[in-house]
C-alpha cells in the first residue's frame, strides 16, 4: 500500500513540474533528440608533388595513355631526392638498383589494362618498355632486385604479363639525373604510340 502511494505521489510531482514549467512538456513527451555528429572533412588525397619542383600540371591525375590496346594510368607520382630518408627507405626495402649517383628517385602508383586480343608483357620474352617518362630527358625504371622475378607483383612492379581483358595496379620506381623541365608520358605497344603531356614545357 505504501509503495502504491509513493508511486502515485511521484507521478503527481512529475505532472506538477510539467504543468508548472519545471520540465518542458515537449521534452517530457518526446525522446531526447540525437546529436548529429559533425561530418569529418576528408583531407585531400595527395597524388603528386610536382609543384615542389616548379612543374605546373596541365592535366590532373589520374592520367591515362592508351596505345595498341594497352592503357597505362598514372595515379600517383612523388619525386624525392635520392639521398632523402623516404627514397632510401624504399630503395633498401625493395633492393632497387641503379640509384647510385642519381639526383632523383621517382615513386609512382599505376594501373595497366590490356584491352587487346593478345597477351602484353614485360619479361624475358619481351623486354621492350611499354611506357616511358620524360622530364626534359628520359627517366629510367629502376629494378627492385628483391622482387624482380615475381610476376604481376601488386606491391612493386617489374616482371608482368596481362592476358586480354586483364588489369593490374602496382607501384613502380624511376631514377632521373637531369633538369625537371616538363613531364610527358609515352605508351608504345604493338607498333602504336601515344603521348600525353602532364606538364608542358
Amino acid at each position: 500500500m505504501k509503495k502504491m502511494m509513493l508511486k502515485a505521489s511521484a507521478a503527481v510531482l512529475l505532472l506538477t513540474q510539467v504543468v508548472a514549467g519545471g520540465i518542458p512538456a515537449a521534452a517530457a513527451e518526446q525522446p531526447a533528440p540525437k546529436v548529429a555528429a559533425a561530418a569529418a572533412t576528408a583531407a585531400p588525397v595527395m597524388t603528386d608533388n610536382l609543384a615542389k619542383y616548379g612543374l605546373k600540371k596541365d592535366v590532373e591525375l589520374p592520367v591515362t595513355v592508351t596505345a595498341g590496346g594497352l592503357s597505362y594510368t598514372l595515379e600517383k607520382i612523388m619525386i624525392y631526392e635520392t639521398k632523402s630518408a623516404t627514397a632510401q627507405a624504399l630503395i633498401k626495402k625493395y633492393g632497387y638498383t641503379g640509384t647510385e649517383g642519381q639526383k632523383y628517385f621517382i615513386w609512382t602508383k599505376i594501373t595497366i589494362k590490356n584491352s587487346s586480343n593478345a597477351k602484353v608483357q614485360f619479361s624475358s620474352k619481351d623486354l621492350s618498355d611499354k611506357w616511358r617518362f620524360n622530364f626534359g630527358e628520359e627517366a629510367f625504371t629502376s629494378m627492385p632486385r628483391k622482387f624482380a622475378e615475381k610476376v604481376n607483383n601488386t606491391e612493386v612492379l617489374w616482371t608482368w604479363e596481362l592476358a586480354p581483358g586483364k588489369k593490374l595496379t602496382s607501384y613502380q620506381a624511376y631514377t632521373y639525373n637531369d633538369k625537371l623541365e616538363r613531364f610527358y608520358i609515352t605508351v608504345d605497344n604493338k607498333g602504336q604510340k601515344n603521348v600525353v603531356d602532364v606538364v608542358k614545357k
